[in-house]
């Protein structure tokens, strides 16, 4: 009984040095044995325990969508992309709608956004696109 609530507590220390969910279910199933142990069930039903409480855990947690995988797109995401909602300045576009611009000491080669039209002006970066900066027309 001792061995299965000493190494859900090792799971929980493994939950707090890791953050992940995962361990959490292990260790709230390794508990589930340890109670199962605690009331003189077989080592089979304990191991029963600890595989349905774990499996019924992540299940749970999956339909919830707390441990739903969250995907960022690195292309449009400010947060991952510093250049994202820097502005640049286009003299004139090329007859394919691409242009080259002067940005952070280098040239780089420009794209529209769709819904935009090529016309001489200043530009907002809306993504980043490989080596080359998608933008989108500036409002205001």
């Amino acid at each position: 009984m001792w061995t299965w609530f000493g190494l859900a507590v090792l799971a929980l220390i493994g939950e707090l040095v890791t953050g992940t969910f995962y361990l959490l279910l292990i260790a709230v199933g390794l508990a589930a044995a340890g109670v199962s142990a605690w009331l003189a069930s077989p080592v089979e039903w304990q191991l029963v325990a600890f595989g349905v409480v774990t499996l019924a855990g992540l299940v749970v947690l999956r339909k919830t969508g707390v441990l739903k995988k969250r995907e960022v797109d690195a292309q449009r995401n400010a947060d991952v992309n510093l250049d994202i909602g820097q502005q640049v300045e286009v003299a004139a576009w090329k007859a394919d709608g691409t242009a080259q611009v002067m940005y952070r000491g280098a040239a780089w080669q420009v794209e529209l956004t769709q819904d935009e039209t090529p016309q001489p002006g200043i530009y907002i970066i809306a993504a980043v696109r490989g080596s080359r900066l998608v933008l989108t027309r500036r409002r205001g």
